[in-house]
């Protein structure tokens, strides 16, 4: 955050008490409660698809949210002296969810599902997300090909490489099995559905953008949104979840009880989620992170992350078997 940012907030009708930086943002308290000032890309189209996302939500009771404050000339983005472009959202004083805690995964499952609810646009102009499952799946695979090459290839091999080569077979086979049962699925339809019906998602639900306030779960960082299967929120939050507790059966099984005590998890809903649960997606983008990085000194994280996905693969065929019926 440069130091001119704090300029921005003479933009707004706000009488501000103190500042203080925080994680990427300037945290103002002001007459008017917590509001985050935080530097936004360029990227003016966007600003009026969020604009209708925070609409929506208010329209539906949803209103703790980040929604962005409109400065004096009513615009939600204000520039720096330094042409830099700002936001101000509202904020809220509490903590990040905790992936320890069952209730707070569970309630913050069924908050997802009442923004799914309220997220339906019906309208074209919202811009659509990423390719068809299919590809995706098809990307990956093709990319974790390549790195397998690229290090077959390299005459010094580091343990990071060598990691790799040991787990690729294994991983691999789950990245096929996944693609074999997306091929039997129904997902194309659902994504079909999906963007015809202008279902929106919030595209970075995660425990880091889920605040546990004294009176209730704020939800903030919309600026991803777009058109999409609904569902993969959810999978996004599920798996990032069970990755902290080792696929953990109770976690996962408290998670989808609460989305589904808003939104029905049926048989077709439930196979997408297996399928993408399937898909090693945490070995895919190590490997990815890897090939696209200097190579030169690989971080002793990226070598744990790429040995956890491995030794995490027991307890993750025992929860897909257990409780979605995912037979390998």
């Amino acid at each position: 955050m440069r130091d001119c940012g704090i300029s921005v907030l003479e933009q707004y009708e706000l009488d501000v008490y103190s500042t203080r930086r925080i994680r990427g943002a300037v945290l103002c308290d002001t007459d008017r409660g917590l509001f985050l000032l935080k530097e936004v890309p360029r990227a003016a189209a966007r600003f009026p698809v969020l604009e209708e996302v925070y609409r929506k939500l208010q329209e539906n009771g949803l209103t703790m949210t980040d929604i962005p404050l409109k400065n004096r000339e009513g615009a939600l983005v204000s520039c720096a002296a330094d042409g830099t472009s700002y936001m101000v959202k509202k904020w809220f004083q509490g903590r990040e969810c905790d992936v320890r805690r069952e209730s707070e995964l569970k309630e913050a499952s069924r908050q997802l599902a009442r923004i799914h609810q309220a997220l339906h646009f019906g309208a074209e102009w919202m811009p659509a997300g990423p390719p068809p499952l299919a590809e995706e799946f098809e990307r990956h695979s093709r990319e974790l090909r390549k790195v397998r090459n690229f290090i077959r290839r390299r005459s010094l091999k580091g343990e990071f490489e060598y990691a790799f080569l040991q787990a690729f077979d294994e991983m691999y086979s789950w990245a096929e099995t996944a693609r074999e049962r997306l091929e039997k699925s129904r997902t194309e339809e659902l994504r079909q559905k999906a963007l015809e019906g202008g279902d929106v998602i919030h595209g970075d639900y995660n425990y880091h953008n889920i605040l546990i306030c004294p009176q209730g779960i704020a939800v903030t960082c919309f600026e991803h949104a777009h058109r999409d299967i609904q569902l993969a929120d959810f999978y996004y939050f599920l798996r990032k979840t069970l990755e902290k507790n080792r696929f953990d059966e109770r976690t996962g099984y408290q998670m989808m009880r609460g989305y589904d005590s808003v939104l029905t998890l049926g048989k077709v809903q439930r196979e997408y989620l297996a399928i993408r649960l399937c898909y090693p997606e945490k070995f895919w983008k190590t490997a990815n992170t890897y090939f696209h990085s200097s190579k030169a000194w690989i971080p002793a994280k990226n070598v744990e992350k790429l040995q956890l996905c491995v030794a995490q693969n027991k307890e993750k065929k025992k929860f897909l078997e257990n409780l979605f019926a995912f037979h390998f």
